[in-house]
């Protein structure tokens, strides 16, 4: 897949699935890493910018499977967020839709 393409819609992806549960950033890249190929070095910057911008806040949680972990929670902010770029992506692809059909492709 494009690399530019999935730079672009990382932070919706992330947003997501910090929307449904709260999520630590290995827990993540796991999460997307399933659906398409992407690295670890890649999500972190995401993160760190939701958190400056104050869509997501952290805690710190105890792990059995070794150091705290630090998880992500989707603000109320970031659920407004998250609505803007869903309607962005569903304007986006509707009108990639309209051009690839124009095209005579499938």
């Amino acid at each position: 897949m494009n690399a530019q393409f999935k730079k672009g819609v990382l932070e919706l992806l992330v947003l997501l699935i910090i929307n449904q549960n709260d999520e630590y950033g290995y827990s993540l890249i796991k999460k997307i890493s399933n659906q398409m190929s992407i690295s670890e070095g890649t999500v972190y910057p995401i993160l760190k910018r939701l958190v400056q911008d104050q869509y997501v806040s952290t805690y710190q949680k105890p792990s059995a499977e070794g150091p705290i972990r630090k998880y992500y929670h989707i603000t109320d902010a970031g659920k407004e967020k998250l609505i803007q770029l869903k309607s962005d992506w569903h304007e986006f692809a509707g009108i990639i839709d309209f051009f690839i059909k124009e095209s005579g492709e499938i």
